[in-house]
């Protein structure tokens, strides 16, 4: 009787835990989440990136739940990432070792190989902010004026600025927002420069 009995529960506990998972399976994660600014994100178990199946996924924080505080982007990934860093809401850690030296390089370079777009305008300030200067010197970018062979075709086959953007950065689709100089009222040099992104004068506005 003892083996009977314990066979029979071994079978309502296997069926227990078959309806379990069945109605863990009926009760789906919805796609998307909004924030109340009407912002949205994939839910990890519907983004086609984490394995829905694996149980460690309702371990990991939703998109919604660490990206609906911060500032307000309409593109990428709906994060002002640069105005989050500035204005406090958050604190990434700069370095390991307390010796380490932070270099913030508050200094533009103005590219004019362009063909007919507004020049670019690469800000060193916004991007030393957030890397040091190795993460792209010299092996993504030699550190001398005209002296990459920088191409939209390069950068969408992920060279060059595409390594970061379209992937951790905002998309390339967003063209104003590196194509921002002016040709007709720029008034110096292309090439590296005193910071300009405070003059209105020749810099193209961005989209609200």
């Amino acid at each position: 009787m003892r083996i009977k009995f314990s066979c029979l529960l071994l079978l309502l506990f296997a069926l227990d835990v078959s309806i379990n998972v069945q109605a863990a399976e009926k009760k789906e994660a919805p796609k998307f989440y909004f924030s109340n600014d009407k912002r949205k994100w994939n839910s990890l178990q519907r983004d086609e990136i984490h394995d829905p199946t694996c149980e460690a996924i309702n371990v990991l924080q939703q998109p919604y739940e660490a990206l609906s505080e911060l500032p307000y982007d309409y593109t990428g990934n709906n994060v002002q990432w640069v105005k989050a860093l500035r204005e406090g809401f958050i604190e990434p850690r700069t370095n390991i070792w307390p010796e380490t030296k932070i270099k913030v390089l508050d200094m533009d370079v103005i590219m004019d190989n362009t063909s007919t777009l507004p020049m670019v305008r690469f800000p060193h300030k916004e991007h030393t902010e957030w890397l040091d200067c190795e993460n792209c010197h010299n092996h993504l970018f030699i550190a001398k004026v005209d002296a990459n062979p920088i191409t939209m075709y390069a950068v969408l086959k992920g060279e060059y600025c595409g390594r970061c953007h379209g992937a951790v950065a905002f998309p390339l689709r967003e063209c104003g927002r590196c194509h921002s100089v002016l040709r007709a009222t720029f008034k110096g040099k292309v090439g590296a420069q005193p910071v300009i992104s405070g003059n209105p004068e020749f810099i193209a506005k961005p989209r609200p």
